[in-house]
């Protein structure tokens, strides 16, 4: 579908224009404002909770930011979990301590990768942020560079600005009235990167990050895994909006991201036109439908009607334009039901899909006499308590008007299917003041100066080829790969060995261990003590490297037991040189005549025969030239 989408759709001809905004956790020992350690718990972990409702506060000029003040409207109530990795600071129930210097250094060491200028002077602020994310209803965050670049196949691409701020809560659990955070990940000090809308196209989009992402993995102080990082897109076309779009997680949908996005403002641009040339208009009044459906056979709005209500509005000249796709499976109404759903309501209804969920014809026909629409036009009516059915009706009304002056500006969800729904209004700079509990951090020339560039991956890669004799495949596999500090700590320790090569190494670390993923084991049992032992007794002789596999399954089933204790329990135990020998001189006895036929060239067949005796004892290598040997003495004999 992305390679249709991309072959229709000229980017230069449509104007867009495209930023990212990295998010990046970095692996510092402690948070940010706090000396707690940076570990995620498992929720079972968690030794205590208390509740939070929060509300948008105004900012120094007096105002209040209009994505929070959204965002208050559901007024839930906020649940987090505690534990002993946790403190009163997360609590919010003492005041943050001053930056993490560790943090500072990692994000020091990026903006120079970046070619970033820092700030004389890193002062903290407040944004504020009332989902519940942060139980203190805003994020620290501080801005600490501007103005550098990245290197592209399409050209620089500027990168405006690095902050140094903290991590929000980890949302457990969405329970409508209750959300359930977890605060073991709320202060863990992350990066934002944010670059100039200088990209040019999905593709362009895609490279950008994953250059972004390289650089951050170069510094080997990021962290990894699912979640410690994001990307946030911001989209404009021309006669467009800017929307951000934002959670993405995986680098393989953020080309078809861009893409959908694209089409989608398209696509609300020509309904726009389409409207306007109609004369469509949107009415302001709301109507209490509700006596249409008292004696309805829908089970959906039955339901509803036991505490609530049923109420419509009318939009003249929209008929045909609610039910239009404005993304694959996503239509103009579906921009309607995420707006109402801010409400609170589960979604809405609307006469381009009607009949249908229950509802007769009999009952559509009644409905559009009751708000008075002709044909041509559009009704729109929801089911719920009067209260979140009224908001989500005004929340209607408001998108519709929208969508006769074209794209809305926005804060979209990035969804797994490379198409985004609405989560709130674009903030504005109302959000954010200052912090008074945080001291202000110095940079000066030479603090910076001091801060070490470390080697980039893909330099790494080349040397790895060059040095180490590993392919350019296997290298890139390595470099990328979150074995790297392990690999390169293995390569310095069995530097010289005969047996544990760097190429060893990094196939067990990066093609070994996916396949015993994929057969059900729990690699991340295995600790980095664990292959120290294992490559040690392959040295050493103890057992060969084709024993390496069952060895691994062994430990990661019994992370407890030593190396030593899982050859044995494999029944790998090195066999002596006697009995290897004996073995092979009682082959070539009773296969003689065949050695004799065959002459050198019966090493390959009876070499599978050794194999079958020995493999995973003893060395492959050594098999083969003790056989080679004993075969070479029995032809000259």
């Amino acid at each position: 579908m992305a390679d249709n989408i991309a072959e229709k759709l000229d980017y230069r001809a449509l104007g867009l224009k495209c930023g990212l905004e990295i998010h990046q956790q970095l692996d510092s020992k402690q948070k940010l404002f706090c000396r707690c350690p940076t570990i995620i718990r498992d929720i079972k972990e968690s030794t205590s909770e208390f509740f939070r409702f929060l509300r948008p506060t105004a900012s120094e000029m007096g105002e209040t930011d209009r994505a929070a003040l959204e965002q208050s409207k559901l007024n839930r109530k906020y649940c987090y979990k505690a534990y002993d990795s946790t403190c009163l600071v997360e609590n919010d129930d003492e005041p943050p301590t001053e930056v993490n210097q560790e943090a500072l250094d990692i994000a020091l060491m990026i903006t120079k990768l970046l070619h970033m200028r820092p700030v004389d002077q890193m002062h903290v602020m407040r944004k504020i942020v009332v989902d519940g994310s942060n139980t203190t209803g805003f994020q620290r965050t501080a801005f600490l560079a501007k103005g550098g670049y990245l290197e592209t196949s399409q050209g620089h691409v500027g990168v405006d600005v690095l902050c140094l701020e903290e991590e929000a809560c980890q949302k457990i659990e969405d329970k409508g009235d209750v959300v359930i955070y977890s605060l073991d990940r709320l202060g863990i000090p992350l990066v934002e990167i944010g670059t100039a809308p200088d990209i040019i196209s999905p593709a362009h989009a895609k490279e950008t990050a994953q250059l972004i992402g390289m650089l951050l993995r170069s510094t080997g102080k990021v962290k990894r895994g699912l979640g410690t990082i994001r990307q946030d897109v911001n989209i404009s076309i021309a006669k467009g909006a800017r929307v951000e779009l934002k959670g993405v997680q995986a680098l393989d949908i953020l080309e078809m991201l861009v893409e959908r996005e694209v089409e989608r403002q398209a696509n609300l641009l020509d309904i726009r036109d389409e409207l306007l040339a109609k004369g469509a208009s949107v009415y302001d009044e709301i109507f209490d439908v509700t006596g249409v459906f008292e004696k309805t056979t829908s089970k959906v709005i039955q339901k509803s009607l036991k505490k609530g209500k049923v109420l419509a509005v009318l939009f003249p000249g929209f008929a045909g334009f609610v039910g239009r796709e404005v993304q694959p499976g996503r239509r103009l109404g579906t921009e309607f039901s995420d707006r109402a759903k801010t409400s609170g309501v589960g979604g809405i209804f609307h006469t381009d899909e009607l009949p249908n969920y229950g509802i007769t014809q009999e009952e559509v026909l009644a409905l559009r006499q009751a708000v008075g629409a002709k044909e041509g036009d559009a009704v729109i009516m929801v089911a719920d308590i009067e209260k979140r059915a009224r908001g989500a009706m005004e929340s209607v009304i408001k998108r519709a008007k929208e969508a006769l002056t074209g794209v809305p500006e926005e804060t979209r969800k990035a969804l797994p299917d490379g198409n985004s729904s609405y989560l709130r209004p674009l903030p504005g700079a109302a959000r954010m003041y200052p912090e008074t509990d945080v001291p202000q951090a110095d940079i000066s020339k030479e603090y910076f100066e001091s801060i070490q560039v470390p080697e980039l991956l893909t330099e790494k890669s080349k040397r790895f080829t060059a040095e180490l004799g590993l392919s350019s495949e296997l290298a890139d596999m390595i470099v990328y790969s979150q074995y790297l500090p392990l690999f390169e700590e293995l390569v310095v320790c069995f530097q010289g060995g005969k047996l544990i090569t760097p190429t060893l190494v990094s196939r067990t670390l990066t093609g070994m261990l996916p396949e015993l993923k994929r057969d059900g084991v729990d690699i991340d049992k295995l600790c980095d003590e664990h292959f120290r032992q294992v490559f040690s007794l392959v040295e050493q002789g103890a057992f060969s490297r084709e024993g390496i596999d069952p060895v691994l399954r062994i430990l990661a089933q019994k992370p407890q037991t030593s190396a030593e204790d899982a050859v044995v329990e494999a029944g790998l135990c090195s066999s002596d040189n006697a009995e290897i020998e004996k073995f092979i001189d009682d082959m070539i006895h009773e296969r003689q005549e065949y050695i004799k036929e065959k002459g050198p060239a019966a090493v390959g067949p009876l070499m599978g025969v050794v194999m079958v005796e020995f493999r995973g004892k003893v060395d492959g290598k050594i098999l083969s030239e003790l056989l080679k040997q004993k075969i070479n003495q029995f032809l000259s004999i």
